[in-house]
């Protein structure tokens, strides 16, 4: 599956993927200073008039999300980081998660975004040049995710590849696994489509086999995983969790499933082992 990040802007994945990210860092920069790593950061922020405007996603995704009333907290305060970049009004313009990240960022915290494409780099680049804290850099996001977090207490680390490789799911699992034995104070977000779900227990299995017991999973289906072309869900999968994630997950992933989803909509949040 090719999951090209200015395709798919703004999509419902990206409302649970980033309403859940956002929350995970506040709750980490209450612990104290905070480093976050992002092995495939992509640009920082999208033109949905561009690329997102062909696939027509952000239409279905945060265009609704946006002018929906009564949104939920969790929701609200990813409206309010997408209003910050559209100065004019509306939704022309989506934070990615370095963007997100670089906003909030405080004296004492740092963000490093990696990215493999050389002019997808530049972009991100150019966007976190303001910002002191954050820094982007080339290079496989795997293997220096690792390296970084080897050389970091504490780190929260998100790892939301493209999926254009056939071993990304296997490569995630493995970064993931790895990072939080090496140091169970590290938080770890894990992002990926939902197809089906023979690929997506293939990917708790891997994370088991390499010693994750027990992780946090938030699922958001918008319809039954009977076609296995489409993506019909997406799922966050967060090793070392901090208290009240389930719940977090939950109002998340509820309202993006209740709100966006088609019949067969539904949320399924959960913790293995």
């Amino acid at each position: 599956m090719n999951y090209r990040h200015s395709f798919h802007a703004g999509n419902f994945a990206d409302l649970v993927k980033h309403a859940l990210v956002l929350w995970l860092f506040e709750r980490r920069q209450a612990q104290g200073p905070v480093a976050v790593i992002d092995t495939h950061a992509g640009a920082g922020v999208y033109d949905l008039t561009g690329d997102a405007a062909r696939s027509k996603e952000s239409e279905a995704g945060i265009a609704r999300l946006m002018a929906t009333a009564d949104r939920p907290p969790l929701i609200e305060a990813l409206a309010r980081a997408v209003a910050e970049v559209n100065a004019d009004g509306g939704a022309d313009w989506y934070p990615g998660s370095p963007l997100l990240f670089a906003q909030r960022l405080r004296a004492d915290d740092r963000y490093l975004g990696f990215e493999l494409n050389p002019p997808v780099l530049d972009l991100l680049t150019e966007v976190l040049e303001s910002f002191p804290g954050a820094q982007a850099r080339g290079g496989d996001g795997y293997d220096q995710a690792r390296a970084t977090a080897a050389e970091t207490t504490g780190a929260f680390v998100v790892i939301d590849p493209p999926f254009e490789q056939p071993d990304d799911y296997l490569r995630a699992a493995d970064t993931a696994a790895a990072i939080a034995r090496a140091d169970p104070r590290a938080t770890v977000a894990i992002w990926t489509p939902l197809k089906d779900m023979e690929t997506f227990d293939g990917f708790l299995r891997r994370l088991d086999q390499a010693g994750v017991k027990r992780a946090l999973v938030a699922e958001a289906r918008l319809r039954p995983l009977t076609n296995p072309m489409k993506m019909n869900g997406c799922a966050v999968v967060v090793l070392n969790p901090p208290p009240g994630a389930e719940a977090a997950a939950s109002e998340i992933c509820g309202w993006v499933a209740q709100t966006l989803g088609e019949e067969g909509a539904r949320a399924d949040v959960w913790m293995t082992g």
